[in-house]
């Protein structure tokens, strides 16, 4: 039966059978819906057996297509394990591309990436600034952070790092100047319509003057230079509060999205991946408990 059985046509019918769509199966393997489709077809007149039924706009398995779908399942997943300890064996561990939006980077990551890198020297993180979109073939990125503010496509593969915290801060020990400013970042256009309308923030800091500079570490600088207060994320001023370089001008509170780690292929596909996941989560609940339990403490 299997030398006129077409071996490809088992691989497009697993995909379709894992994603339960033909649009996301010719997606995941680079070819057209209509060559999925065909494909399915002529594994269908082989086996003279219907594999699919289509129910509203998704794909399910017939039974004979769910015996089928489970033999396919547990054959490639031993044969990807195979290819990858071919591929892998005596090879240098290759670099893992990881996109994140610049102040995060800088304020947040980059002075925690000494630790990653000392836990796991065989993992080797190279950063790209960026934000909105994932461009992952075009730059080759294995994995991105961003916040949920935008869509990334159903497509996508995400885990929820940590929700967003956002408060004000200004210079520490300093005297606040009389045309006192309300700092804000244009890369969040939505962020001050948010603050008023959940009234996140007191309406004395709402009725400053806005001063709107174009990245957060940008306000960040500027409320250090004592030129106003500034909104930001609780994980962009951990090292300046800590250090009492600034102080804090309001509650630190939920803004409603999150931080999220995304990437075009599931984590469990490389190891790498989840060993980072799993380091991020723990990085960033450490820096919400420490900056909460903090602003407890200057509140005693």
């Amino acid at each position: 039966m299997i030398e006129r059985t077409p071996l490809n046509g088992l691989k497009f019918f697993y995909f379709c059978g894992l994603y339960g769509s033909v649009t996301v199966a010719a997606d995941k393997l680079h070819v057209t819906q209509s060559a999925v489709s065909k494909q399915i077809k002529n594994l269908e007149d082989v086996l003279h057996i219907k594999l699919f039924i289509k129910v509203g706009r998704k794909l399910s398995l017939t039974k004979q297509g769910e015996i089928l779908f489970a033999c396919c399942e547990k054959i490639f997943l031993q044969l990807d394990d195979c290819l990858t300890d071919l591929t892998t064996a005596n090879k240098p561990s290759a670099q893992l591309v990881l996109s994140c939006e610049p102040t995060i980077s800088m304020k947040w990551l980059i002075p925690r990436l000494v630790e990653f890198n000392q836990l796991y020297k065989e993992v080797d993180i190279v950063l790209l600034t960026g934000g909105g979109k994932v461009e992952f073939e075009e730059k080759n990125v294995d994995l991105a952070i961003r916040r949920n503010d935008f869509d990334w496509g159903e497509h996508i593969y995400s885990e929820k790092l940590a929700d967003e915290y956002i408060v004000a801060v200004n210079k520490a020990g300093a005297v606040l100047p009389t045309n006192e400013k309300l700092i804000l970042t244009s890369s969040r256009p939505n962020l001050y319509k948010n603050l008023k309308l959940n009234r996140l923030i007191s309406k004395q800091l709402l009725s400053y003057e806005k001063n709107v500079l174009e990245h957060f570490y940008l306000c960040i600088e500027a409320a250090l230079a004592n030129l106003g207060t500034a909104i930001v994320s609780i994980y962009m001023v951990e090292r300046e509060i800590n250090h009492g370089l600034l102080r804090y001008a309001s509650t630190p509170v939920m803004d409603g999205s999150a931080y999220y780690l995304l990437s075009r292929y599931t984590f469990e596909e490389d190891p790498r991946k989840v060993v980072f996941k799993e380091w991020l989560k723990i990085q960033f609940t450490a820096s919400e408990e420490a900056m909460l339990s903090q602003y407890q403490y200057k509140l005693m």
